[in-house]
This record gives structure tokens, C-alpha cells and sequence, in this order.
């Protein structure tokens, strides 16, 4: 259920040639789950940053395809360019987006190293987290030199490849291949025409700081005749101050180049302090570019804790509070679906969690046997979910009930998270039943095809039991929920807390049928004996559990009501 997603943003060395450019954006489009969502050529520095998502498996494969393309029609000895430069591919990062890890790019890192040496001859070079070693982090020292200092510089020792030749490759140079965090491109709005007060604002804020000057006003110079450096108030950020004719203001631009240690709201409530110092008013921010999703939950978990709210509500609450209190949408209206990562990636089509209700229910009355009865389990989970962090922020908001607002804001967060979860299901159960029917539909002209099919049904079969019994393992969680809204939530609510347990054992029963169901359609292969045995066992020790529990919950209920 949980999205792995990856964002991939190679350099290449040609931003002139239209042709060459869609060639490689085509090679790397092509690359089935890869989803191309920039392509930005630049005349001057004869470069194009192209920027990619998807899987991490499809995602090393868009990159290589990419790569190789490159290579085939990029000759770098007759390249120039404003922009340093060393190689066809000049650099090719890796970023975690969702579900993946930095320890999971750098391995994708060093996997498409090792490939593109290998198949495509050329010195692979590896960088910033996935480095091999201290002084090859900086991409900058890496490629000092550039393309033409190169052949000489790879004759030395310490500048073996990583991956690749140890030999220069005079037509596609080297590459850059590494892991990295994602870097948030992000302005703030100034009420001010001033580059100089928007560059104070900046130098006040950014990691590299500013020049130290002495009483003087002097610049302080260390032991060996350095600049000696004041830090700036935030870490992982670099910031400038610029005019923008566009806008007819100035701006304090900023890239965020660890959201994880300084977030979208951390600079932005900075430079609203730093402003109000120099009698400068923040009147909204822009993102350049695009954002991923966790980011904004952090800004707007941030928001509405200032404002002494509880941060368990749907996501889409979150973002609101995020683009409004950081005024995205001065300069243009921020669309989440074209602004963050994850929603850019959705698979497009017809979702049933997307449907009104009354379309809902008309769609589950039709003659279709999609969605049934499966989805209709995973929405009563849903349900109860809502229910619960309903009961938990009604509390959280009670008089009288301030010293449960931390446990009650925990349990809110929690029940939205299974909210998620489970409305994801209502279409994952839907698209498993659909799954055996296209198996089904396989030819069976010849043996392998036969094979083919029974594999192919075997393989749906298993999905469509492993999807209701998913839902299964969630309920003693949506019971333990509950149960916590009937003994500690705001009495008023008990009923509401009641039908919270009720839908969860009622999302409990369904899912159980649909295990039920799905393993009668196993054959008796020793695969799926054996897969039938274990779960069955499993879903009969929850169903028994989720019973008893729920049954427990209802005369509790039932005494304090009464």
C-alpha cells in the first residue's frame, strides 16, 4: 500500500539541439511506471536538467536508458557551455521521495554505476551521499577541471573511476552518479522593491552566513588569510535576495536542501522575523517547481499547532493550512495535484474512493459484481477510522478535557493513517476481483500459454487474498481505537464511539468472508496448500480475537449509556 517513489534528475550536455534533447526524454519516457515531469533545456549553458519519477526498479532503468542515449548522440569533444561540465551525462542523483530511504538510492546509486561502466564504457564517478570516500561528496571537486582537464586528471592515482574505464573516454567524458536529498526551490515574498533589505533578510538566515567584520566594519581574515565566516540561522539552507520585475517586489530566494532538518515553514516564519527587524512585512511564498508530500504535512502540522488545534485530520486539511498560512497562492493559485510529488504520480482513471457517495452506492447496486463486497469491508474499516478521530478531536477541543489533548491528538493522527490505509483498499480490493477475471481471460491455445494462464490465476487469487486479509490485520487496531474513545472521549460522543467498534468488527467480518472466498478458489499444489493452510490459521486467530473484542466493546457501551 505503501508508494515507493524516486525522483531521478540527470544533467546532459546539449541544450540547443530539440532533436537530441526529446531523444533521450523519449528513451527514458519510455520506461514503462516512469512518469517524465520536466524537461528545462538551457541555450547558454547548452545543458537540460530533465526530471523523472517512479519505482525504484524502473527508475535505474529510465536512468541507464538515458544515459545510453546520450552517449550515442552527444560528442563531447565538440560541446561548450557557460555550465561546468565534464561528461554526455554530467551528473544523474538519485532522491528519496516516499517509502524509500537514502540507503535504498545509494544502492541505486552504485547500481547504475557499476552498469553504465560496465555496458557503456564510461568512468562513473559517484557522489554526495552514495561517495566513496570523503573528498568525492562535493560534486564541485569532482568535476574541477571539467571536461577538459579530465584526460589528465584520470592519469593520476587518486582519481580512479568508481566504476568504468581508468582510461579517458574522449566522447562521452565522465559521470556523476550519486544520492542526495530532495532540494526545495522556494521564494518568500517581500512588501519591498529593495534587493539589499531582501539580501539581508538572506545572510541572516543561510548556513554560509556572512563575512565577520570587526568594530571597523573591517572583514575578518583568520590565520592563513580567510574570510572567517557568522553562520547563518539555518542549517541546510542557501538563500540570496533579488528583484523580481515580474512580481514588482522582492524576494528572499531559497533552496532547502534537507526539508528533514529545515523545513518549508522553519524559513518561512525566519524570514518573517528577520523582516520584521528591518521593518519589511512576508506577503506569501512561491515553490519553484515541485514538493513532496511530507513537507507540506510538516508545514501544516506546524500551522495548526500554533494555533492550538489538533494536527489528526485528513491530509488534504494539512495542505490547506500549509498553502494558506505560507500564502502559496499569491502569486499563483498552488494546485496540489500539479505542485506535490506523490499526486503528480496518481494513476489516472476511474477510483472508486473518488466517488460521491450516491455514486458510490449506485455503482456497488449495478449489475457489475466490482465492487462488492470486499470494498464494502474496507469502507466499513474506513468508517470506523473516521468515527474514531472524530471522537478524539471533539475531545481534544472539549472544555474540561485539556490534559487528554496530547493522547487524544496521538489517537486522531493514528485513526487518519488507518482511514488512509483502508480507503485505499476499497479500490485495491475492486482491482484484485478484476485481477482473476484477466487472468482468466488468458488464452489457453497451447501448453505454455496454459501454463501461463494458471500461473497468472494462481498469482490473482493470492492478491485477492491477501487484500481482504490486510484489511483483517487492521481491525484489532480500529477496535483498540475505539475502545480508547468509549473510556476516555468525550461522553457525549459514546455513541458515535460505539459505531466506531461496531463498523470495525463489521469491516473485520467481510474481510474474513473475502479470505474465506478467495482460498476456495486455490488448486492443490503443494504452493498453494501451503498458502492456504497459513492463511486460514491466521485469519481464524484474528476473526476470533476481533470478535470477542468488539463484543466487549458493545456491552461497555451498552452499560454506560444506559
Amino acid at each position: 500500500m505503501t508508494v515507493r517513489l524516486v525522483e531521478c534528475v540527470p544533467n546532459f550536455s546539449e541544450g540547443k539541439d530539440r532533436k537530441i534533447i526529446d531523444a533521450i526524454a523519449d528513451a527514458i519516457a519510455s520506461v514503462s511506471g516512469i512518469r517524465l515531469l520536466d524537461v528545462d533545456p538551457g541555450k547558454s549553458t547548452n545543458r537540460t536538467v530533465m526530471t523523472f519519477v517512479g519505482s525504484p526498479e524502473t527508475v535505474v532503468e529510465a536512468a541507464f536508458q538515458g544515459i545510453a542515449r546520450a552517449a550515442q548522440l552527444i560528442d563531447m569533444r565538440k560541446h561548450t557551455g557557460e555550465h561546468p561540465r565534464m561528461g554526455a551525462t554530467d551528473v544523474c542523483p538519485f532522491v528519496p521521495v516516499t517509502g524509500v530511504s537514502m540507503e535504498d538510492c545509494v544502492k541505486l546509486a552504485r547500481e547504475l554505476g557499476e552498469r553504465v561502466g560496465k555496458e557503456l564504457s564510461i568512468p562513473v564517478y559517484l557522489y554526495a551521499e552514495a561517495a566513496s570516500k570523503p573528498s568525492r561528496r562535493s560534486l564541485a571537486e569532482i568535476r574541477h577541471g571539467e571536461y577538459e582537464g579530465l584526460e589528465a586528471k584520470m592519469k593520476g592515482a587518486d582519481f580512479a573511476p568508481d566504476f568504468g574505464p581508468g582510461s579517458f573516454n574522449a566522447h562521452s567524458g565522465a559521470t556523476v552518479i550519486g544520492a542526495r536529498h530532495f532540494l526545495i526551490a522556494y521564494n518568500v515574498n517581500l512588501n519591498t522593491r529593495s534587493k539589499k533589505l531582501a539580501n539581508e533578510i538572506a545572510l541572516n538566515i543561510r548556513e554560509a552566513g556572512r563575512a565577520k567584520r570587526d568594530e571597523k566594519g573591517e572583514i575578518v581574515k583568520d590565520a592563513n588569510g580567510e574570510t572567517v565566516k557568522v553562520a547563518g540561522s539555518l542549517k541546510e539552507c542557501r538563500a540570496v535576495g533579488w528583484y523580481v520585475d515580474e512580481y514588482e517586489r522582492a524576494q528572499v530566494s531559497i533552496n532547502l536542501t534537507n526539508f528533514e532538518v529545515t523545513g518549508i515553514e522553519k524559513a518561512f516564519d525566519e524570514v518573517v522575523k528577520e523582516a520584521e527587524k528591518l521593518g519589511v512585512r512576508v506577503t506569501g511564498s512561491e515553490i519553484v517547481g515541485l514538493v513532496p508530500l511530507k513537507p507540506m504535512l510538516h508545514a501544516g502540522e506546524h500551522y495548526l499547532k500554533k494555533q492550538g488545534r489538533s494536527t489528526g485530520v485528513p491530509e488534504e486539511e494539512l495542505i490547506s493550512c500549509a498553502v494558506q498560512s505560507l500564502g502559496l497562492s499569491e502569486l499563483s493559485p498552488f494546485k496540489p495535484a500539479e505542485k506535490i510529488v506523490e499526486y503528480t504520480v496518481q494513476t489516472p482513471g476511474k477510483h472508486l474512493r473518488d466517488l460521491s457517495l450516491t455514486n458510490f452506492v449506485h455503482e456497488l447496486a449495478s449489475e457489475s459484481p466490482a465492487p462488492g463486497g470486499g470494498s464494502v469491508a474496507a469502507l466499513c474499516g474506513c468508517l470506523s477510522a473516521s468515527l474514531s478521530s472524530m471522537v478524539a478531536n471533539l475531545t481534544f477541543e472539549k472544555k474540561g478535557m485539556e490534559p487528554l489533548r496530547p493522547d487524544m491528538e496521538k489517537w486522531a493522527r493514528e485513526a487518519q493513517a488507518m482511514k488512509r490505509k483502508l480507503l485505499y483498499l476499497v479500490d485495491e480490493d475492486m482491482q484484485a476481483f478484476n485481477g482473476i477475471l484477466e487472468a482468466r481471460r488468458l488464452p489457453k491455445n497451447s501448453q505454455e500459454e496454459r501454463h501461463k494462464r494458471d500461473n497468472s490465476i494462481l498469482a490473482a487469487n493470492c492478491r485477492a487474498t491477501i487484500v481482504p486479509l490486510s484489511m483483517l490485520k487492521m481491525v484489532p487496531e480500529l477496535l483498540t481505537t475505539a475502545l480508547e474513545m468509549v473510556e476516555k472521549g468525550n461522553p457525549s460522543s459514546l455513541s458515535d464511539a460505539g459505531v466506531a467498534a461496531l463498523t470495525a468488527l463489521a469491516c473485520g467480518e467481510g474481510a474474513y468472508f473475502n479470505v474465506l472466498i478467495n482460498l476456495s478458489g486455490l488448486g492443490t499444489s503443494e504452493e498453494e496448500v501451503t498458502f492456504n493452510h497459513n492463511c486460514r490459521v491466521e485469519a481464524d486467530q484474528l476473526i476470533k480475537a476481533v470478535r470477542a473484542e468488539a463484543e466487549k466493546i458493545r456491552a461497555l457501551v451498552l452499560s454506560r449509556i444506559s
